[in-house]
């Protein structure tokens, strides 16, 4: 399987190629973020690539969407507390700003951060963090991908 995933998330997530998909939920695909800053980081997808903002979906949509979000915090929420005991919050976010499909940020919060980024956005972190390879998904995720998809599983 190629990087092709990567520009067509969702379209690959429907058909079963995308290898960071952790649950098919009711709105939408829970994935784990391809990138581990934040260990347990996390995306919930719309499950329609023409839908761009939350407003798109029909209210009955629009609702289940929000509510698999909430899965999806909650699940990671609950890894993330067992497995790390500076573990603080989830930080839930709808931006939009880059990717044009409708998707959600699961970020879980940790009281190991630095001091001058803990309680502010995770994008204000420098660049390099970001495309350093040891914050890259790999196999070493697959314990958390395993705890989180888990969690998405008892809370159905």
């Amino acid at each position: 399987m190629s990087d092709d995933w990567r520009t067509d998330r969702i379209g690959t997530a429907l058909r079963g190629e995308n290898p960071t998909v952790l649950r098919r939920l009711e709105a939408g695909f829970a994935v784990i973020g391809d990138v581990q800053l934040l260990p347990g980081y996390s995306v919930l997808l719309v499950d329609d690539p023409k839908v761009q903002r939350l407003s798109d979906l029909p209210r009955k949509r629009r609702l289940a969407f929000l509510s698999d979000m909430d899965q999806l915090g909650e699940a990671v929420e609950r890894t993330s507390g067992r497995m790390d005991a500076a573990f603080r919050r989830v930080n839930l976010e709808i931006l939009g700003n880059t990717d044009g499909f409708l998707h959600a940020h699961v970020w879980p919060r940790f009281e190991w951060e630095p001091t001058d980024l803990v309680g502010k956005p995770v994008w204000l972190y420098p660049r390099d963090r970001w495309t350093d390879k040891q914050f890259t998904l790999g196999p070493q995720h697959d314990p958390l991908r395993k705890a989180i998809g888990h969690e998405l599983d008892r809370l159905r």
